[in-house]
This record gives C-alpha cells, structure tokens and sequence, in this order.
C-alpha cells in the first residue's frame, strides 16, 4: 500500500475517534495545548488546488523545504479536493541543485514557466539570483503568503519585502541579520512571524511548526490538528509563535567559553586555529573567515544585536 493511501485510509477510519481522543493533542494529559496568535485565515481558491512554489538554489537546506513539503503534503481537508495543496520546486534554472548533505534536486519549474504560486517557500540557500529575486518580489504580489525558513529571511530581504517589518530566522542568524538589514527589526525568541502575507520561521524544523500554521489559516484549527496527528509530529510549536523563548537571550562570551562574535557558536575546541579580530583592545573569536569579515565591516553593528 503506498505511503498516501495509507494515510486516506488512517483519514477516513481514524480521524473520527480523534474528537474522541481529543481536540487538542495536550488535552489528553490534563492540560490544553498552547493558544496561537490570533489566526488571520486564508480562503483556498474556489477552483484547483493551492499551488505552492519551493524557490531553490545551490546550497538548499533539505529540512527547510522537505518539512513544510511534507505537511502541505499531508494535509487532507473536507470538499471536493481532499488533497489541497500542490507543490513545486522552482530555479533559475532546471539544472540540477546540490542541496544539503548531497541530496540531488531537479527543479520542476524555471522562473521563465512556473505556475503562478498562492504560498513561496524560500529555505536556506545560497545566495539567490538578482532574477530570481526579482521574480519572487513579483510573483509575491499575487500570492497569499511569502514565507522564509531559517536563514532564507536573508533572501526575503533581499527582494525587500520585509523593508520596515519584522522578521525573524534562526537563532545563529539574528545578529547577522540585524546588521545587514537595519531596517528590519529582528524578532529573537520567535518560533515564527506572520505578518499577514509575509512569515518568517526560526531555523530548520522552525519551517515545520510555520507550516501547520499556514495550514491552520486555510482549512482550521482540526484539519491542521489531524495533518500533525498524521505525522506523528509531537511539537506544538505551532500553535506559540514565541515558543523559541530558550534562543531569545544573546549567549554570552568568556574567555572560559569563547563564542563567535557573529552566530554564538561554541568554538572553544578550535580557539587556537579560530580567526579573530581586535576591536576595542578586546579580542573577538570566530567560526569561520566570513564571519570575521562580516564583524570587521560593522562591528559596532554587529555587537549591537
């Protein structure tokens, strides 16, 4: 039996003992699950699927488009059209992208030929094309929603829609962010930021709780409670935007305990070999020559955030 009949049937024949289970997944402990943010809902199109474009570049981080993949992939709501969403992956070009751990992605659609989308999905990448660029600046202005996983805000931002808004990306990035794009208040703490028709999520499996959410927006609180249900997935993030409130607090460096000035890594094992840079005759540690380069254009900057 294929992997999407089995879950129909689960749907059709388990679903309905779930308002017995419970209608909130921490009910059956003696406790409610954690309310929302108020919940701007979404209307599906009256006709077809909602089509949802996966912008992909070299360097993609799988977990930030397999897991909102999957969830809208999973998603089974009330009507004529059980299976509401339809996915795909969109390039510069359809050249193979080397994605994360060496996964291999062929990309189903140009930016010269791909549908027009109702929800973008930008995950950690490389840096994008000043075309592709351009095309999700436009492509957005027709769509429901605009959403970043993980360091993708770093490519949201650079199509300028989140000029003045509030963001945020993950926990390693919010300096980084901060400093490259003043304009944006960067938001620490925050699993995800939905701002209407632009949301951000923290990092990696930050895009799944994002994604239960959107699907919470379109078809409700029960048919995204049942897509979690389906896929044994326990985190309830999703339902508490501020549910990262363990990364809201700059980490701190000590000479005991050196941490790069930029993403807080814990660079301790490799203080020896580690670039660094003197800024105020005090010394600053790094994991990596690009972050040294990153603090020594603005360090003020960046040790502001």
């Amino acid at each position: 039996m294929k992997r999407r009949d089995l879950l129909q049937l689960t749907a059709a024949l388990g679903l309905a003992a779930a308002g017995a289970r419970s209608a909130e997944p921490a009910a059956s402990k003696g406790a409610s699950a954690p309310s929302s943010d108020s919940v701007t809902p979404l209307t599906p199109p009256a006709d077809g699927r909602i089509p949802v474009a996966f912008v992909l570049s070299q360097g993609a981080v799988v977990i930030d488009f397999a897991g909102p993949w999957e969830v809208f992939d999973n998603v089974r709501a009330p009507g004529p059209r059980p299976h509401p969403f339809e996915m795909y992956t969109v390039a510069e070009t359809t050249a193979p992208i080397h994605a994360s751990g060496g996964m291999t992605v062929v990309p189903n659609y140009t930016i010269a030929n791909a549908p027009p989308p109702k929800v973008i999905v930008i995950p950690a990448q490389d840096d994008l094309s000043e075309a592709v660029v351009r095309w999700i600046r436009t492509a957005a202005t027709s769509a429901d929603l605009t959403m970043s996983i993980c360091t993708g805000a770093f490519a949201l931002a650079q199509t300028g829609l989140l000029s003045g808004e509030t963001a945020t990306t993950h926990h390693g990035s919010y300096a980084q962010l901060a400093a490259a794009y003043p304009d944006i208040k960067v938001r620490r703490g925050a699993r995800f930021v939905d701002l209407g028709n632009i949301a951000s999520s923290g990092g990696l499996t930050s895009g799944m709780d994002l994604a239960l959410h959107v699907v919470d927006r379109y078809f409700g609180r029960q048919v995204a409670l049942r897509t979690a249900d389906g896929l044994e997935y326990q985190g309830l993030g999703w339902l508490n935007a501020d549910s990262n409130a363990a990364y809201a607090k700059r980490r701190v460096t000590t000479d005991a305990h050196p941490l790069c000035a930029v993403c807080q890594m814990d660079i301790a094992d490799v203080i020896a070999t580690a670039p660094r840079s003197t800024y105020h005759g005090r010394t600053y540690y790094f994991c990596s020559v690009s972050h040294k380069n990153f603090f020594d254009a603005a360090p003020d900057r960046v040790l502001a955030n």
